[in-house]
């Protein structure tokens, strides 16, 4: 997993990169074919922003979170992360162990 974390308007300290990592670890966890992480922290006044987007195999996923403190936002955005992959994961092993396509072409 190749992690891309920028900050705009935000210095991006060690204790956030490793804040950042330990939350995107439990989204690896569930699905291991993430190829690639974008994560984009900005500071607009008094609203903290966190964005991602995800490249896993055949799909980009995206998100963003918003709140007063930046930690919290970063929480928010990797739950929604974690949703979606686990949605896409669901889809691809059904899609994977799906008998009737070749039901079909039996007959």
């Amino acid at each position: 997993m190749n992690l891309n974390l920028t900050g705009h308007h935000l210095e991006i300290t060690p204790a956030i990169r490793a804040h950042v990592l330990s939350k995107l670890d439990k989204v690896k966890r569930h699905f291991d074919n993430v190829i690639d992480v974008n994560v984009v922290l900005s500071v607009d006044k008094l609203v903290q922003k966190a964005e991602a987007t995800i490249h896993v195999s055949g799909k980009n996923l995206f998100a963003e979170a918003s709140d007063d403190n930046l930690y919290v936002a970063i929480d928010a955005l990797t739950d929604s992360l974690d949703r979606q992959v686990l949605k896409h994961k669901e889809k691809f092993e059904a899609r994977r162990h799906d008998q009737s396509g070749k039901q079909q072409a039996a007959e």
